[in-house]
């Protein structure tokens, strides 16, 4: 028991190894982001003000990927222990259910929300993990100033929306 607590006592929450992976990725790409900020639920690991956007770089043991709780089952990237199970299994829920209500207030405020996950981070799949991401950050930006642009050019009518075939 004191051995694995002394272990965990150990494990970072900020600037882990995954976190500095997709950091120095999106800068070597020329995005620039705000880290941990305060002011947003869930204190976003990367927050992309223009592109409205919060990056969460999670672990896999920590947050449960694939990890069916229902079952009891450990995945491909989070084995999770034998000793003390079931408050490990009540730790990933809490974790899971929290990082879901955090995204979804985040949502609400207008943010798009996304996450990485430790195994996405691999070396054989890191360049793609990248890639797939700034791709999905410049169709966020496209997509939402195209619908800002549209009601610039549609314009308002005395809070009335004109059609566009007018």
């Amino acid at each position: 028991m004191h051995q694995r607590h002394n272990n965990m006592a150990f494990v970072k929450s900020k600037d882990t190894k995954p976190e500095m992976i997709v950091r120095k990725g999106l800068w070597k790409r020329g995005f620039r982001y705000r880290l941990n900020h305060k002011r947003l639920p869930g204190h976003p690991d990367l927050v992309l003000r223009k592109y409205r956007t919060c990056i969460f770089v999670n672990g896999c043991f920590w947050h449960g990927h694939y990890v069916e709780l229902e079952k009891m089952d450990s995945s491909k990237c989070c084995r999770l222990p034998n000793a003390n199970r079931d408050f490990w299994l009540t730790k990933i829920r809490r974790n899971k259910e929290r990082d879901k209500e955090e995204q979804r207030k985040l949502a609400q405020m207008g943010w798009h929300c996304i996450t990485v996950w430790e195994c996405e981070l691999v070396p054989a799949a890191r360049e793609q993990t990248i890639e797939s991401l700034v791709f999905t950050l410049n169709h966020i930006y496209l997509q939402d100033h195209s619908v800002q642009k549209l009601y610039e050019i549609i314009g308002e009518d005395n809070g009335i929306l004109k059609a566009a075939e007018e």
